[in-house]
């Protein structure tokens, strides 16, 4: 995933996760939209948020996480996560990161 800074418009380069309990949503339309965000000026949790909140009123699913692994900036982990049914996942840095 990448999205820009919403101060500086430096690139945010970050792997995201999306896990859902309901019906079936189009992963054509899904991949469009989270490409989107490589034009989209916002902070990281304002970015998961905005996905998590999308993908509720769009698909409305039972169950939704949407957790994002960023690169690291200024020597600090941004790792914004949202979930309506899990916990925070153990904090393991990915290769990327």
């Amino acid at each position: 995933m990448k999205s820009n800074c919403l101060i500086t418009n430096q690139p945010d380069w970050g792997s995201l996760h999306i896990h859902y309990i309901g019906k079936k949503i189009n992963q054509e339309k899904l991949l469009r939209y989270v490409v989107s965000f490589r034009q989209h000026n916002e902070f990281h949790e304002q970015c998961v948020e905005r996905i998590f909140c999308d993908l509720m009123h769009y698909a409305k699913p039972e169950k939704l996480t949407v957790y994002a692994r960023y690169t690291r900036r200024g020597g600090l982990d941004i790792n914004p996560f949202r979930s309506n049914f899990e916990n925070l996942p153990e904090n393991l840095r990915l290769a990327r990161q």
